[in-house]
């Protein structure tokens, strides 16, 4: 069977400060290619809690500025990941696994999906 190219990773665990949240990105994006993923889905929160909120915002920031360096391909943030959704569909065109993740449909704004 071929190797996932859907990786997941989880940055709240801890409860990490946006910065250190950020490292941790990073890191993971780098392990994530070598590993051969050709997508990373990052939990983030949406925060309710208030740490959340801040590593969403401030990763979505960072991901902006990645794909503007044309580090990445792209993110699609989670409360637009549709099947209604062009960047979607190109996503799943790239990694079909992308198909059958609980968080499709679900609006979920906690997620974020990285294209690399």
């Amino acid at each position: 069977m071929m190797e996932s190219t859907l990786r997941e990773v989880n940055l709240e665990r801890g409860m990490p400060r946006a910065d250190q949240a950020i490292r941790q990105l990073t890191f993971e994006i780098h392990h994530s290619r070598h590993l051969g993923c050709r997508v990373l889905k990052i939990i983030h929160g949406y925060g309710s809690s208030g740490a959340g909120g801040r590593i969403r915002v401030e990763a979505r920031a960072y991901l902006g500025r990645l794909q503007k360096r044309r580090e990445i391909r792209g993110f699609i943030p989670g409360e637009e990941f549709s099947i209604f959704s062009e960047d979607t569909l190109s996503a799943f065109r790239i990694c079909d696994e992308l198909r059958r993740d609980r968080d499709l449909e679900r609006h979920n704004n906690g997620v974020t999906f990285i294209l690399l």
